[in-house]
């Protein structure tokens, strides 16, 4: 028996020909992780190269779902691409403050913040 987290969904969707997000609610852990990681490689092998992950429904984020994220990041940078993940839930912007990921990520407040900072650190 997989003890999934049964509060999960993900869903995605291309913003324009560059740009797509990856929203999320429930725990994003060890079960889990793969549909994040699938759903991103999909992205990243479609030609995005601006992704914001959409984590404003999430309760959870564990080590795995941080290490698919890292993974992402460093498929995008040679290409200039960006990750920026939207979070306004404090325990879950605290586990990136912990493990110093808020400096590999851009954490904003809302999605049309997100949107915003990969478009400028994709045209930078």
């Amino acid at each position: 028996m997989t003890p999934a987290s049964s509060s999960f969904s993900a869903d995605d969707r291309e913003i324009d020909a560059r740009t797509q997000l990856i929203e999320l609610s429930g725990e994003v852990d060890l079960y889990t992780a793969p549909e994040l990681k699938e759903r991103l490689g999909r992205a990243i092998d479609a030609g995005k190269h601006r992704i914001v992950v959409d984590l404003s429904a999430t309760t959870l984020i564990d080590s795995t779902a941080l290490g698919v994220l890292v993974g992402g990041v460093k498929r995008l940078r040679p290409e200039g691409g960006a990750i920026a993940i939207v979070c306004d839930e404090p325990n879950v912007r605290k586990v990136f403050e912990i493990t110093g990921l808020d400096r590999v990520f851009t954490i904003c407040d809302t999605r049309e913040q997100a949107l915003e900072a990969v478009a400028a650190e994709d045209a930078s």
